[in-house]
């Protein structure tokens, strides 16, 4: 896909996920192993019965997991994830927000590493760095 298309993709069915929004691609993967995805975050959220009640905030952990269904929506080739090498959360995130998520792909080795800048109207929400291997492939 090229262009500012914009294309719904659901989690994967392999493993349940804790963030019930579809990640919606920007821009798909260039040249330069740039892309850009989006996810709204909308109210009715599953996690925000619990985290907090009257005070609800969109957990790191679903932060990460938006970075990472954009990031394998975008992917250079089948992927797996190998591990999540960092997440530092700049701000918090909000029913009703909207997560711009810039993806940036370069080769890791046997893998691939993909940087994710999350960020909503307010600023930078977090940057997440995730590692990537074939499917089926050895853990570095």
């Amino acid at each position: 896909m090229t262009g500012t298309g914009h294309t719904a993709v659901a989690a994967p069915a392999t493993r349940p996920s804790p963030v019930a929004g579809d990640v919606r691609i920007v821009s798909a993967r260039d040249a330069d192993g740039r892309a850009a995805a989006r996810v709204a975050v909308t109210a009715a959220e599953p996690v925000f019965a619990g985290h907090y009640p009257d005070f609800p905030i969109f957990p790191g952990v679903c932060v990460v997991e938006c970075a990472h269904r954009a990031a394998t929506a975008t992917a250079p080739g089948p992927a797996e994830l190998a591990a999540v090498v960092s997440a530092r959360f700049a701000g918090a995130v909000y029913p009703g927000d909207v997560l711009d998520i810039a993806l940036a792909w370069r080769p890791d080795g046997d893998g691939w590493r993909c940087d994710a800048t999350v960020t909503t109207e307010r600023g930078k929400a977090a940057s997440v760095r995730l590692r990537y291997r074939a499917p089926g492939g050895e853990p570095r």
